[in-house]
């Protein structure tokens, strides 16, 4: 059976869903449909923490459908601005599990990750599959993945 590990950068997929659909991203049909008939290593999401009871609740529903949650605080700048990049975790996290699984599943629609799944296709010789908005996922980013699947109607709630 093909393993797949699994990295979601839930802000670049709330922001980018909310932009084009004014809807919200389906974790229960992308755990289906990236998960069928494959042996899933990990599956990490990696978020903001607010510290609020909504988004408490958001990331229970993630570890019931079988994710690790893992996150990171919230800073708000003097300036007003705000921090809070999950990119180098992301990254060092899909480099580790490369060496365990056949397939790495990225979900987010940032050019920073095409050196990512590059490096990961070509040094590892894995299968990267890249979920992301279409009109919103950096043109980089697909051409260096195995495999680009839009996140479409079919992954979004209601």
């Amino acid at each position: 059976m093909t393993s797949v590990a699994i990295f979601v950068d839930i802000q670049n997929v709330y922001y980018t869903v909310k932009e084009s659909y004014r809807r919200n991203f389906d974790y229960n049909k992308f755990w289906a449909q990236a998960t069928a008939n494959r042996n899933v290593v990990k599956a990490i999401c990696y978020a903001i923490d607010r510290g609020d009871q909504k988004q408490r609740e958001f990331q229970n529903i993630l570890r019931a459908i079988g994710f690790e949650v893992k996150l990171k605080p919230f800073i708000q700048r003097s300036d007003g601005s705000a921090k809070g990049d999950w990119d180098v975790g992301i990254a060092l996290d899909a480099i580790e599990y490369a060496e365990q699984a056949d397939v790495i599943v990225l979900v987010s629609g940032d050019g920073d990750f095409d050196l990512l799944a590059n490096k990961i296709r070509v040094k590892h010789g894995k299968r990267v599959e890249v979920y992301g908005v279409p009109q919103l996922t950096a043109a980089s980013l697909i051409n260096e993945a195995s495999a680009f699947i839009a996140i479409d109607e079919g992954l979004l709630l209601g």
